[in-house]
C-alpha cells in the first residue's frame, strides 16, 4: 500500500502565494487563500512553542497572566499571544499551555471577539477556569455590540464619535455610508484585510456572563475600568466583567 505524504506547512505557503500572484485567481478564492495564509503564520508560531513544550504546560507558573494583548504589554504580567511581542507565542484556540490552579489573575481585552464560537470561545472559557486558583478571577473585555445595537435604527451622523475612535484610520471609511454598515464592523470587522483580524462573534454583558457562568465561574460582575492595566483607548464602547472562580 503507497501512501501520498501531505505538503509541509511551508510548500503549502510557497503554493498559496504562487497561486495569489497569478492575475487569473478569482477575487473569492484570493480571499480564502489569504485567510490560509494569515492562519499559516499563526500555525508555524504555535508549532515552533508546541515543539519546545510537547506537554502543552510551560515551565513558568505565572502568578498574573494576559492574554491576546497584541502591542499592549500589560505591566507585571506574563503575556500569551500568537504573534509577537509576548513572552509566549502559543495559539490559545488550542488551549491554554499553563498548569491547573496556578494563575490569580488573568487579564483579556478585545480577544474574544476573534476567535469562533462556539468552539474555541468556550474552550478558552473552560481553560481559564482551570487553570485559575481558586477563588482566581480573570478580567474580560470585548467590543459592546448592546452600546451599538442600542443605537439602532438611526442616522449614520449620530455615529460620528464612533467612527472617528474605532476607525478613523481604516480604508473602510468611504464604505460606511449607513448605521447598519457601522453595526456589520462590530460583527465583523474588516474581513479581508492583513492588517486586521475579523470578528467571528459578537458580545454583550449578558453574553459574557453567561459564557463565564456555563464554564463553573461563581460571580461575574462588571469590571470597573481601570486605565492603569486596559487600554485607555478601549474604554469606550467596550463592555468589562471580571469573573471569579
Amino acid at each position: 500500500m503507497s501512501y501520498i505524504s501531505m505538503p509541509s506547512t511551508d510548500l503549502l505557503g510557497e503554493q498559496i502565494a504562487t497561486v495569489l500572484a497569478e492575475p487569473t485567481t478569482t477575487h473569492g478564492l484570493a480571499r480564502t487563500l489569504r485567510a490560509a495564509a494569515k492562519e499559516l503564520v499563526l500555525h508555524r508560531y504555535h508549532h515552533a512553542s508546541q515543539r519546545a513544550w510537547p506537554s502543552g504546560r510551560i515551565d513558568e507558573k505565572p502568578a498574573r497572566v494576559q492574554i491576546g494583548g497584541g502591542a499592549h504589554l500589560a505591566d507585571g504580567y506574563y503575556n500569551i499571544d500568537l504573534v509577537p511581542p509576548a513572552d509566549l507565542l502559543w495559539d490559545i484556540r488550542e488551549g491554554i499551555p499553563l498548569h491547573d490552579g496556578t494563575v490569580n489573575l488573568i487579564f483579556s481585552e478585545h480577544f474574544l471577539e476573534h476567535i469562533d464560537y462556539p468552539r474555541s470561545a468556550k474552550n478558552y472559557v473552560r481553560e481559564a477556569h482551570r487553570v485559575l486558583a481558586p477563588g482566581g478571577r480573570i478580567i474580560t473585555g470585548v467590543p459592546d455590540a448592546g452600546f451599538v445595537l442600542n443605537q439602532y435604527p438611526g442616522p449614520l451622523r449620530e455615529a460620528d464619535e464612533m467612527i472617528s475612535r474605532w476607525y478613523s484610520k481604516r480604508d473602510c471609511l468611504g464604505d460606511i455610508n449607513t448605521y447598519l454598515d457601522l453595526v456589520n464592523l462590530l460583527f465583523r470587522d474588516q474581513d479581508d484585510d492583513l492588517r486586521y483580524t475579523p470578528h467571528l462573534w459578537a458580545y454583550d454583558h449578558e453574553k459574557l456572563v453567561q459564557i463565564f457562568t456555563e464554564a463553573g465561574f461563581t460571580t461575574v460582575e462588571p469590571w470597573t475600568f481601570d486605565p492603569a492595566l486596559a487600554n485607555p483607548k478601549r474604554r469606550w464602547g467596550s463592555v468589562y466583567v471580571i469573573a471569579t472562580k
